[in-house]
């Protein structure tokens, strides 16, 4: 099994920054390609980035394209999601995922473990 505890959310301004971070425990070689989604209230899940197990490829929608940018340690069995320019509509509870054997892994279904999540508030 593996273990995944977001960190990071917070309140900020549009146009702010944030960085969400995820640890990773337990069965670490597992962890395969990760990603991060996002919930929105009233809304679904929704992907916002995916990053290979080496850490040199990663993937993200148009909506954040440019904005967002995923990193990982695997040393330290972290990942690094770094969001910059938000915008009101990024508010939404973000959660990591790992356990992506797929080819785009920009699918819930292709994940075996999430975290609880972390709530990210935008104000404009």
């Amino acid at each position: 099994q593996v273990q995944l505890v977001e960190s990071g959310g917070g309140l900020v301004q549009a146009g702010g920054s944030l960085r969400l971070s995820c640890a990773a425990s337990g069965r670490t070689d597992r962890t395969y390609a990760m990603g991060w989604f996002r919930q929105a209230p009233g809304k679904e899940r929704e992907f916002v980035a995916a990053i290979s197990y080496s850490g040199h490829k990663a993937y993200y929608p148009d909506s954040v394209k440019g904005r967002f940018t995923l990193s990982r340690d695997n040393a330290k069995n972290w990942v690094y999601l770094q969001m910059n320019s938000l915008k009101p509509e990024d508010t939404a509870v973000y959660y990591c995922a790992a356990g992506c054997s797929g080819r785009g892994c920009d699918f819930e279904s292709e994940y075996d473990y999430w975290g609880q999540g972390t709530q990210v508030t935008v104000s404009s």
